[in-house]
């Protein structure tokens, strides 16, 4: 059901809204004037008021010559509308968060010794320090991270990030690790390594942040002798794009993780239109 039929058929329920009584230092003549005891819903607060709406159904709900079946209806799509609605809002402020999420350090280290001599150090970005970056960025832009755990039946740990916005949409994505016993780790510690593990690379796989640590890098495979990259016909329609919706290039840039806009990998170039035309929702 559209949203405009949708708002005809709450109008053809015929609901009255009632008015909040009135101020109590509002003389009684005022009162008659500024706000009738009653007046009929308007149409247009049906279409773009959703409160209005969820009201007027709750009104029929407790009316009992309007039939139930049809209240329920009109609820699924009143939950169907939100939901679309939340997901907009969602994908609409999601560019502009991630291109003021700021590039992780690695201050993690990895220490592998033999016989008390370093073999191997690598290093990495500590979940504690990425979870200290990203929190304001997520928090300005109506975002919020939370994390799911469970024992999957192999007795692997399973972590789920939960990325949510105040409209009301998420999404999440799930990761499933074997026990960390490296470095002589207790059960414990070994669980919570594995934990943080998991939190660090669902966290960047929501969000799409950029680490300094090598294993955390995506470099489209650049390491392996170079990409191609966008034609010059192409940076053209991006800039011409990114002006038109009124996107900042030096911010989009940041965004798909490149210095400018001839950087671009060739097989990413659909990727960015998407992010651009993301915008013109707004």
């Amino acid at each position: 059901m559209s949203e405009i039929a949708y708002a005809d058929e709450i109008d053809d329920l015929d609901i009255t809204v009632p008015v909040p009584a009135p101020k109590l230092n509002v003389p009684a003549t005022r009162q008659a004037r500024q706000a009738p005891a009653r007046r009929p819903a308007p149409r247009s607060s049906a279409k773009s008021d959703a409160g209005s709406i969820l009201g007027a159904i709750m009104q029929a709900a407790s009316n009992p010559e309007i039939d139930a079946d049809k209240v329920a209806r009109l609820m699924d799509n009143y939950r169907s509308i939100r939901a679309e609605e939340a997901k907009r809002a969602y994908l609409a402020a999601l560019p502009d968060m991630q291109a003021d999420l700021p590039t992780i350090d690695q201050n993690g280290r990895i220490r592998i010794e033999k016989s008390g001599v370093l073999v191997q150090e690598t290093k990495y970005a500590r979940w504690e320090d990425i979870n200290e970056a990203i929190q304001p960025v997520l928090r300005a832009h109506g975002f919020g991270l939370s994390f799911r755990l469970s024992v999957a039946a192999d007795g692997k740990q399973n972590i789920t990030a939960v990325l949510s916005h105040t409209e009301g949409h998420q999404e999440e994505t799930t990761i499933t690790l074997m026990h960390d016993s490296t470095g002589s780790k207790n059960s414990v510690q070994a669980v919570g390594s594995t934990i943080s593990y998991g939190q660090r690379y669902t966290a960047r796989a929501l969000l799409n942040f950029q680490s300094r640590a090598r294993e955390d890098r995506d470099d489209d495979g650049s390491a392996a002798g170079g990409v191609e990259t966008v034609s010059e016909d192409q940076v053209l329609a991006l800039r011409d794009l990114a002006a038109s919706v009124e996107a900042d290039e030096k911010r989009f840039c940041t965004f798909m993780r490149i210095d400018r806009l001839s950087d671009l990998p060739a097989s990413r170039f659909d990727e960015a239109k998407t992010a651009l035309e993301r915008k013109r929702t707004k």
